[in-house]
């Protein structure tokens, strides 16, 4: 299955999954919590398997192996090769044709500028040489690059690449997500394309999905991505002030949405919420 189609799976699902206790996005204050953050927020686990996991702010658990430095050096020899071969065929014609500058120009100095910045756009993230080694370019939480961050990328291959004897490789070897520096100034990342897992979700993510369950509150569909993180945060983080934060909360939500809570226990009632929630995001599907 190609990436692209994984990446379609993951939009279809985002609003199906509840949020994970052991993600590692921050818990806002409480007096933030009507304040929108992006729609993205993601966080980068490195574990042994050289994997990336990835959050996204929907909620949908990624895990896709990045590509290693064996992989992308390869990928770039082939690059360069692909280049070489190009450049070679080329003078050989503009020297018989006896071309003018401007051929020159529009045939030998445009393609090998801006060949990889060409192919990442338009070939999904990818260069002849990253196909060959199966490897992309993406964003750090899944999604495809901008046009922005493929320009900053590829302009600061000038620092990562033989004008500055490899610095890029340092980064490599050094970054949780083997990111060299334009990478890490896109916010992309390389992945392994055959070693690319599909979405992991955990059955007891789907409870609120029973098929006898009733919503209570459809008032709960107008709450925010990051509203119902802190609901969950709050509800699923244990400590000494849990029960004072829990009505603190459940007051807010109850204001916010206008309506009194039917349950015996504040923590019910904001349970009830993410649940209403996920039955309603569900709806729009």
């Amino acid at each position: 299955m190609k990436v692209k189609t994984l990446w379609i799976y993951a939009h279809l699902l985002n609003k199906f999954l509840t949020i994970g206790k052991n993600n590692s996005l921050l818990l806002p204050s409480l007096n933030r919590f009507f304040v929108p953050l992006h729609c993205f927020q993601a966080s980068t686990h490195h574990s042994d398997m050289e994997e990336s996991s990835i959050v996204t702010g929907q909620y949908v658990r990624i895990r896709q192996a990045t590509a290693s430095i064996g992989d992308r050096i390869f990928a770039q020899l082939i690059d360069w090769l692909v280049l070489l071969a190009y450049l070679a065929a080329a003078t050989w014609v503009l020297v018989e044709t006896d071309a003018d500058f401007i051929f020159v120009f529009l045939f030998l100095f445009l393609p090998l500028t801006f060949y990889t910045l060409t192919m990442e756009i338009f070939n999904e993230g990818q260069t002849l040489g990253k196909m060959a080694m199966r490897t992309k370019v993406v964003k750090i939480d899944g999604s495809t690059p901008t046009l922005g961050a493929y320009v900053m990328r590829w302009l600061l291959f000038i620092v990562d690449g033989p004008t500055m004897s490899f610095l890029g490789l340092l980064f490599i070897m050094v970054t949780k997500n083997k990111q060299r520096l334009g990478d890490m100034a896109a916010g992309t990342v390389v992945i392994k394309l055959n070693n690319y897992r599909k979405i992991q979700v955990n059955i007891d993510e789907y409870d609120f999905l029973m098929k006898n369950y009733t919503p209570r509150y459809p008032q709960a569909a107008d709450l925010s991505l990051e509203q119902i993180e802190i609901i969950g945060r709050t509800i699923g983080t244990p400590r000494k002030d849990f029960l004072p934060r829990v009505a603190k909360l459940s007051e807010k939500v109850q204001q916010k949405l206008g309506i009194k809570r039917q349950e015996s226990t504040d923590t019910d009632f904001l349970h009830r919420i993410v649940r209403d929630y996920q039955y309603y995001a569900l709806e729009e599907i």
